[in-house]
């Protein structure tokens, strides 16, 4: 086991070879791109090993496989184990090779998902889907940590933005190719085309990510720079983690985002399902309409920093609070709109409210008032009160939504569920508006 962690462990300093700076300089431009490129790929495919069960939904229902009930008991065994790997796989990111700890935790829940597509049991189901939960927290803490040992701090947030909306690129992927896929050739392919192709880029992180940079002889970004930054050590210590629990403002982070993800969760667990079942989209359309959410919320990430700094001088938490609005909103034109484009609209409006409180609450902010070192356990920590939330939407959401019948011949009524998620959304926003108050004392 000694031996396993090891592997696994960032390697020794290596003394920096000595350059002018633009040599040096350059040299680090080169392998920030590499690296950032890796990390944003890498981590949009960790989401279509995870998202294949939310397109497979009705055509497993259809079948007779799986009942709502049991699709959210899969659903929040993903979520509970995934909360835990966050906390745990966050803490651990500090200290870890990024390199051999993401393509590992992607090449097996690739596996798991092929594993998934060969069976017919909720049991083994529930399983499985927890293991993979765990695998897939082997990405975003991780990722997180990269770019924040590999990147200077004028240039971290904007690449942190851009990163942050990789998740979109891999529901896009979910929700348009894997649908298709889904509605031509059965609910099975939605989890082995994933597997797949996540097979193949688990191969390519372990040959495009790095270690950290004085593992690779390099030295610290804000030194190859010339930018001061908040450092306590050349390697994390639990000291320095357990720290950050002494921070009030990362727990009404926590709160806020966990109350998001709910929300943000109900679209993508269920946002195919209503639309096939309550407004009558097929399989396909109903996939293409869900994929504006994340390409709108691809912008919504990218441009977070850039609305943040411009329109509200580098304010976060009132940036967090417009896209709260955004999201709520979204969500009210969905389900109380008049549909048709409106539903595409609403769609668009909620993913992009989405994509800027993914950078804000589920991270950035948090990570901005804490040393560099511990990035990856705020990421763990803020993973672990979203993903419980998560599970626990996932569970609640399965039981108000009410089914008349069975099969093909049943019918949906989401009418409690959708009050709960406009709630919940409402919620975040109220406890967002008020980590700015405690910001300031």
């Amino acid at each position: 086991m000694r031996q396993i962690l090891d592997w696994f462990r960032t390697g020794p300093a290596i003394a920096p070879e000595v350059h002018d700076t633009a040599t040096t300089q350059r040299v680090y431009r080169k392998s920030q791109w590499r690296i950032f490129l890796s990390l944003l790929f890498g981590y949009a495919f960790f989401y279509t090993c995870r998202l294949s069960l939310s397109v497979a939904k009705k055509p497993m229902l259809d079948a007779g496989i799986v009942t709502v009930e049991e699709l959210g008991f899969i659903g929040s065994a993903l979520y509970f184990s995934y909360a835990f790997g966050k906390l745990t796989n966050g803490f651990l990111a500090d200290y870890a090779n990024i390199r051999k700890m993401m393509s590992f935790g992607l090449g097996a829940s690739a596996l798991l998902n092929l594993l998934f597509g060969a069976m017919e049991n909720a049991s083994f189901f529930a399983l499985i889907w927890g293991i993979n939960g765990w695998f897939q927290s082997m990405g975003s803490a991780p990722s997180a940590v990269s770019i924040f040992q590999w990147f200077e701090p004028s240039r971290r947030g904007r690449f942190y933005g851009a990163w942050a909306g990789s998740h979109n690129i891999g529901e896009g992927i979910s929700f348009m190719v894997t649908t298709g896929l889904v509605a031509a050739l059965g609910w099975r392919v939605g989890f082995i085309a994933p597997g797949l192709m996540c097979c193949v880029m688990a191969v390519v992180l372990f040959f495009s990510l790095s270690d950290r940079p004085a593992a690779e002889g390099m030295l610290a970004p804000g030194v190859a720079f010339g930018e001061p930054e908040q450092l306590t050590g050349k390697k994390s210590s639990i000291r320095t983690q357990l720290s950050i629990l002494k921070m009030p403002v990362l727990w009404q982070l926590g709160i806020a985002c966990a109350l998001m993800y709910i929300a943000r969760y109900a679209i993508n667990s269920w946002g195919v399902l209503y639309l096939e079942t309550v407004k009558g989209y097929s399989t396909v359309d109903a996939g293409f309409a869900v994929g504006v959410y994340p390409i709108l919320g691809l912008a919504g990430a990218v441009f977070s920093g850039a609305i943040s700094d411009k329109f509200f001088s580098s304010d976060r938490h009132l940036t967090t609070v417009l896209y709260g609005f955004c999201n709520v909103g979204g969500m009210g034109l969905l389900f109380y709109g008049p549909g048709g484009a409106y539903d595409l609209v609403g769609l668009g409006i909620f993913g992009f409210g989405i994509g800027g409180l993914i950078v804000f609450l589920g991270g950035l902010t948090a990570a901005e008032y804490c040393p560099r070192e511990a990035v990856g356990a705020v990421k763990g920590l803020i993973g672990l009160f979203s993903y419980l939330a998560t599970a626990a939407g996932e569970v609640i959401g399965s039981r108000l939504i009410v089914v008349t019948g069975s099969g093909v011949d049943a019918t949906y009524d989401f009418d409690r569920v959708i009050t709960f998620w406009m709630a919940i959304g409402a919620a975040s926003i109220l406890v967002a508006l008020s980590v700015k108050v405690t910001a300031k004392k």
